[in-house]
Parts: C-alpha cells; sequence; structure tokens
C-alpha cells in the first residue's frame, strides 16, 4: 500500500531533530536500486542480449530430417522411397557433418536413385572452400550476438546511472525547498512575535501605532511567502517519491513528516589526483564509450563477412557408402564402407562484378568512419564534462565560504540592530530589512549546499560512474 500525504508540517515538528523522520541519499539509493522499474527495466537489456546469443547458437544444434514417399497400384510397386539424416553443424571451417540412410526400391524408381533392398548409409561432411570458409552467415550471427552482450551491459550501466542522477537531482531541490520552508517558518515566529510584543507596548503607550501596523505587515507578507514555500515543499517531495517503489512494484509516497537529511555548508572538492582518475575510468569505462567500442567491433565482424562474400563459393561434398544398416562391435571380413564406394559433390559459382556485395563493403566502411568520428567526439565531451563538473565543484566551495562568511557578519549586523531598538536607536523597518536579508542569505546557502552535492553528482555521471562505486573501486 503506498504512503500517502497527511497534515500538514508544523512549526514544532521542523525544529525538532528527530532523526527517525529523515529521509537520506542512502535510504533513498536503497530504494532505487532495488525497486525502480527502470533499473530492471535495464537488468532486462542483458538478459535479452544473452537470449539472442542462445538464438544464434541454435545454428549450430545437429538437426534430424526424415522422409517417406510410397506409390502402390494395382498390385505393382511403383516406388518406395525412404530417406533421413543426421546433421551436425561444425564451427571449424563452417563444415557439415553429415549421417544419412536411404532406400529407394520399386518397379519405376529412377536408376541412378536406386538402392539395395537394406539400403544405402552414407557417412559424410561438406565443406566451403571459398565462400564461407573462414566466416560464414550462422558465425558471423553469433560473434555478433556475443558482443552485442557487452553492449546491452554497457546500455544497462548508462540507464541506471541516468536515473540515479535524476534522482539526486529531485532530492537535492527538495532539500532546498526544505530549507526555504524552515527560513521563512522561523521568520515567520519571529515576527509574530514581535508584533504580539509591539502591540501590547502600544496598547501601554510605550510605541506608536505605526509600529504595531509596521510589524504587523511583515507578519503577513512572511505568512503569505510561507504558503508559497509550503507548496514548494510539497510537490519538490512529490517529485523525490516518483522514484520510490516497493518490492511489489507498487508506488510509493514519502510521509508528510520525512524531512531530508541534515548537512553543512562544509564541502570538500575532489583533488587533482582524485580527477585524474575519473578521466582515466571514463577513457576506459564509461557505458558510452564502451556502446561504441562494441559497436566498432560488431562492425569489424560484419566487415568480416563481408569480404568474405566476395570469394567465389566452391562447396564440396563426399560421402562414403555402406549397405550395412548398424555398426556394431562385429566387423566381417568384407567391410563395404570403403573408398571404392562413395559418392562426391561440387558446387560453383560466382558474381562478375559483384556490385551488391562490393556496395555493401563500401556502405560498412562509411558506417566505421562514422563511428570513428564519434568516439574522437565523445571522448572529447566526455572529458570537457568531467573538467566543467570538477571546476562548477571548486566554484561552489568557493562562494559556500563567502556565503557562510557573509551570513555570519549578517548576524552580527541583526545583532546590533535589536540593541539599537531596545535603546530606541532604530526602526521595526530595518530590523525586518536586516532580518530578511538574513533568511534570503541563508536561503541563499542552502542553494549553494545543494548545488555543490548535484555537481559532485554530476561529475561522477559525466564520468559514467557513481561515487559509491568509484570509492570503492579505489
Amino acid at each position: 500500500m503506498a504512503w500517502t500525504l497527511s497534515a500538514p508540517l508544523r512549526a514544532q515538528d521542523i525544529a525538532a531533530t528527530d532523526t527517525s523522520r529523515i529521509f537520506s541519499v542512502r535510504d533513498l539509493e536503497e530504494l532505487v536500486f532495488v525497486n525502480h522499474p527502470v533499473v530492471k527495466q535495464a537488468d532486462l537489456l542483458s538478459d535479452g542480449a544473452r537470449a539472442r546469443v542462445m538464438q544464434a547458437l541454435g545454428s549450430f544444434d545437429p538437426s534430424l530430417k526424415a522422409s517417406l514417399d510410397r506409390k502402390v497400384f494395382g498390385d505393382v510397386n511403383y516406388y518406395n522411397r525412404w530417406t533421413s539424416e543426421l546433421k551436425v553443424p561444425l564451427w571449424v571451417a563452417g563444415a557439415d557433418l553429415k549421417i544419412g540412410h536411404d532406400r529407394n526400391v520399386g518397379r519405376y524408381t529412377n536408376p541412378e536413385m536406386r538402392t539395395p533392398l537394406s539400403g544405402l548409409t552414407g557417412v559424410g561432411i561438406s565443406v566451403p572452400l571459398g565462400q564461407g570458409f573462414l566466416i560464414d552467415e550462422r558465425r558471423n550471427t553469433l560473434k555478433q550476438a556475443r558482443v552485442m552482450v557487452g553492449y546491452a551491459e554497457a546500455e544497462r550501466v548508462a540507464e541506471i546511472n541516468k536515473v540515479w542522477f535524476q534522482a539526486v537531482k529531485d532530492y537535492w531541490n527538495w532539500f532546498v525547498a526544505y530549507q526555504q520552508y524552515v527560513f521563512v517558518q522561523r521568520g515567520l515566529d519571529l515576527a509574530t512575535t514581535r508584533y504580539e510584543a509591539t502591540r501590547n507596548q502600544t496598547l501601554l503607550g510605550d510605541k506608536p501605532g505605526i509600529d504595531s501596523v509596521e510589524a504587523y505587515i511583515t507578519v503577513q507578507e512572511r505568512t503569505i511567502q510561507l504558503e508559497k514555500v509550503r507548496i514548494d515543499f510539497r510537490n519538490k517531495k512529490l517529485l523525490v517519491s516518483n522514484h520510490l517503489w516497493d518490492a511489489g512494484g507498487n508506488p510509493v509516497e514519502l510521509p508528510e513528516t520525512a524531512i531530508p537529511m541534515h548537512t553543512d555548508s562544509s564541502t570538500a572538492v575532489p583533488n587533482d589526483a582524485h580527477l585524474d582518475g575519473l578521466l582515466t575510468h571514463a577513457a576506459g569505462q564509461h557505458p558510452k564509450l564502451q556502446m561504441l567500442g562494441y559497436k566498432g567491433a560488431q562492425l569489424t565482424i560484419e566487415r568480416s563477412y563481408l569480404r568474405e562474400k566476395l570469394k567465389p563459393k566452391l562447396n564440396v561434398s563426399g560421402s562414403l557408402l555402406t549397405t550395412r544398416r548398424d555398426f556394431s562391435s562385429y566387423v566381417p571380413e568384407y567391410y563395404d564402407l570403403a573408398w571404392g564406394n562413395y559418392k562426391v559433390g561440387v558446387d560453383f559459382s560466382f558474381p562478375l562484378f559483384l556490385r551488391a556485395e562490393r556496395g555493401k563493403l563500401n556502405e560498412l566502411k562509411v558506417k566505421q568512419m562514422d563511428l570513428h568520428f564519434d568516439v574522437q567526439n565523445e571522448n572529447r565531451l566526455i572529458r570537457t564534462n568531467i573538467v566543467s563538473s570538477f571546476n562548477d565543484l571548486k566554484a561552489y566551495q568557493a562562494q559556500l565560504a563567502v556565503q557562510t562568511r557573509s551570513i555570519a557578519n549578517q548576524e552580527i549586523l541583526l545583532r546590533g540592530e535589536l540593541q539599537k531598538f531596545d535603546l530606541g536607536e532604530s526602526t521595526l523597518f530595518l530590523i525586518n530589512s536586516r532580518e530578511t536579508k538574513l533568511i534570503d542569505m541563508r536561503i541563499k546557502r542552502a542553494e549553494l549546499v545543494a548545488g555543490y552535492h548535484k555537481s559532485l553528482a554530476e561529475l561522477y555521471y559525466q564520468a559514467g560512474t557513481r561515487e559509491r562505486e568509484h570509492n570503492h573501486m579505489e
């Protein structure tokens, strides 16, 4: 059963530090990678590729066929034809091993097809000495299917990384919305307390009535702002819930009391050595580059097959014949399975211009060149995106340091303004202005913290991995 939203969050709930309400990134990761339908769907890519390998292996399965054709009319046995064959495809040279038994008898049987009453048993082989000797259609299909298993695995990793990156971005957007709600709620509480105090002083004649009106306007403004950020907080939470599913495949929603994890403004940017490690990892194991590599391997196999088709077809087959029906341990003195009893066949064909074959080969060469340029471009883009994300992290770190100091200075200004107000040397307008500025600065810091974590996730995403996976590999 899916979780549902309940009553709105209260100020005292926000102020509390109940860790049981915290839904962390680790919690999100555990649910996404176990139950998310797109992650499960990505796993099917590898299963489908292995199924295609099994289909290709079917071309090498032994096959057995038999047929019977008989005609009797007016007590005359016109013909009685029985043919059977066991064919075993071989990997080497595209050959086929054949064992067959034929029995063709009857008054009107073609003499060249006629056999003794016991029939003829043949053991032979068929070998393509020209086209198909190095690689044929069935070996080409099997090799490409095996390559595509690796392609499907790389595609699976790319899809999972994409899902996780989106989930992380939605989580930190939710974090910002929560921080906005917290700071605006606290600002409203302060404004309400200040208004009540000012109103009481006005009633006692210690303050002019205009101060009470100004304090109440601030309460109204922050009440409207709170409702706005409350809706944004709920909507951002729903976006996070889009990534949550239970083991039964049912969508679940975060409970209304759930809040994102706490984090301060301190950040640690990966050093240059870590960046070099990510660049090296991306160059060799980035899913997109791996997919292009497997695509290149597939085209190489196809090119070998198309070049093989430029050769003439020359198929040679031969069988040794015997009238025996079984091959037991007893061998008579006259063993008729010998070179004197055989049948052979030779087939030859060759198109004079080979325009179709040469056209397909040239088309494939164009695809290989196109793929080569794709690899070059993708390598450059991946490297640029990794370095760009790394630079963003360093920028966020510098901005957070400045923002933290600015907040500390603004707090000093606000405390000073409050002291001056108590001495009658300041106004509510200045206090509210400095307090509003402090709230905005704290929200800005929360946005910078979220931006840092999203850039960190993007850094690993652009490198084709995740933070926990990369740290584990190191």
